[in-house]
């Protein structure tokens, strides 16, 4: 009978076991400095991989070189988890790498946390305390707003307000604010998921006050006005206002919701940037219930915010999904921090760095990108190196219509290609993540922080070093 296992001469029977590649004097360096369950799979995946993918000829049975693919998978593990990265892209609120740099303060009211906190206890009676309370108070001075509530983010925020007060009835929204974003985010899925009924009206480019009169009838919960977020409806258009829209509630039970997005909680032609709606904007025009994100304008961690009327906001505190979309302690302080800033608004530019990448003036950008332009060519004289004006982008879903002149420093390194130099500038520790515009890649200066300078000096030498290293030894 034919043998049901491998050939006799199948060098894969010859694999060593788990239990002796433990043995191994590679391994038991890895145990020193890696958690043993996470060696034993390691090595496990490895074998397996051994096993099912490469050929009889081709698969290793030495222990010395299955150890060394071993420990390279462990490195690569390690490379994946969460660390600080260097952001060269030019995009301030960079989704991929967390949006908002947290401001100094923040951070500290985080570095604070290793230890019990009073999340939800009353330190003057020691009894059950208001969770978030301080944040809310925060945004009731800040915005003027009645009441607040925080969750986990936007669309948390969105999906809650319209559960708590919509359910079984009407939304009326405009077909040009019916968005998706990232993620797959849609807003008709999110209200058919609220239990709440979707009423388009207008067309995509042009909707009228009486667009939304036509539509309402004894079913209707709230009109809603959308942020379009990451897109822009230019030329021959029409959108209602917040201020309109509030004209509808007259002799009606209605609700009109403000769902901003962004979340500016200052004019930003304050500091010579294009206008955005502010939260107080909508709730002085008399939204009930407006809501927007922590993690955008405000520069803050992620979050969903809420504010609007006293009454309407207890409405959806009580909401079982609430409790389920509630934030933890770490994203209440380092919010109650962020917020802090706002009731100094000169300051921003100093003390925010979103504020100060988004106020940062041209002369002072492109000053940073000769220094460091000149201070790679000492350190790695085989690099061209040149600067020349660009433009940065304000990123995750903020002002996307604006384009921030800003000064770029592009690489180009002799026998590597542009995609090569990128990869070797992440795989430099800490990452340095750029982009790649018309064949170099490009570090923008504005949204560098201090110190990331010498991090780029050093990534830049050792990409060098190793390139001639590679053309001596060719």
């Amino acid at each position: 009978m034919e043998s049901q296992g491998h050939d006799a001469g199948d060098v894969r029977q010859g694999l060593p076991s788990v239990s002796a590649m433990l043995d191994h004097p590679r391994i038991i360096m890895l145990l020193e400095s890696n958690p043993r369950p996470l060696v034993v799979e390691a090595i496990r995946d490895v074998l397996e991989h051994i096993r099912t993918h490469l050929s009889p000829e081709s698969a290793p049975t030495d222990a010395d070189t299955i150890a060394a693919q071993v420990a390279t998978q462990l490195a690569r593990a390690h490379q994946d988890r969460i660390r600080p990265v260097i952001n060269g892209t030019g995009i301030l609120l960079h989704t991929g790498l967390g949006r908002a740099v947290l401001p100094t303060a923040a951070a500290e009211a985080l570095g604070q946390l290793d230890r019990c906190c009073n999340l939800q206890i009353d330190l003057d009676t020691g009894l059950r305390g208001k969770r978030n309370h301080e944040c809310e108070q925060l945004l009731c001075r800040l915005t003027g707003a009645e009441a607040a509530l925080i969750v986990n983010n936007n669309a948390a925020a969105t999906l809650l307000i319209l559960s708590a007060l919509c359910a079984e009835g009407e939304v009326v929204v405009s077909r040009g604010q019916l968005i998706e974003i990232g993620g797959s985010y849609r807003l008709p899925d999110c209200i058919h998921q609220s239990g709440a009924r979707l009423v388009e009206v207008g067309t995509t480019n042009k909707t009228h006050l009486r667009d939304y009169v036509a539509a309402l009838s004894d079913d209707t919960r709230a009109v809603m006005r959308v942020n379009p977020s990451n897109y822009r409806i230019v030329g021959f258009e029409k959108s209602v206002s917040i201020a309109e829209l509030v004209t509808l509630k007259q002799d009606r039970d209605l609700i009109v919701i403000d769902d901003l997005g962004c979340g500016a909680l200052i004019d930003l032609e304050t500091f010579g940037l294009p206008h955005e709606p502010t939260v107080q904007d909508s709730v002085r025009a008399g939204a009930d219930m407006v809501c927007f994100s922590g993690d955008k304008l405000i520069g803050g961690p992620q979050a969903g915010i809420i504010v609007g009327r006293r009454a309407l906001v207890q409405r959806v505190r009580k909401h079982p999904l609430t409790r389920m979309l509630r934030v933890g302690k770490l994203t209440d302080a380092a919010l109650e921090a962020t917020l802090r800033l706002f009731l100094q608004p000169e300051r921003l530019p100093e003390v925010h760095p979103t504020f100060r990448m988004l106020t940062a003036k041209l002369e002072s950008l492109r000053r940073r990108a000769r220094r460091l332009s000149k201070r790679i060519q000492s350190v790695a004289p085989a690099m061209e190196v040149r600067v020349h004006d660009g433009e940065s982008a304000v990123g995750g879903g903020s002002l996307p219509h604006v384009g921030l002149p800003t000064a770029l420093v592009g690489l180009r390194m002799p026998g590597l290609s542009a995609d090569g130099l990128s990869k070797a500038l992440r795989r430099h520790e800490p990452p340095i993540v750029a982009r790649i515009q018309r064949g170099e890649v490009v570090l923008d200066m504005r949204t560098l922080l201090d110190g990331d300078e010498q991090c780029i000096l050093a990534a830049a030498k050792a990409i060098a070093l190793d390139e001639t290293a590679e053309e001596a030894s060719r």
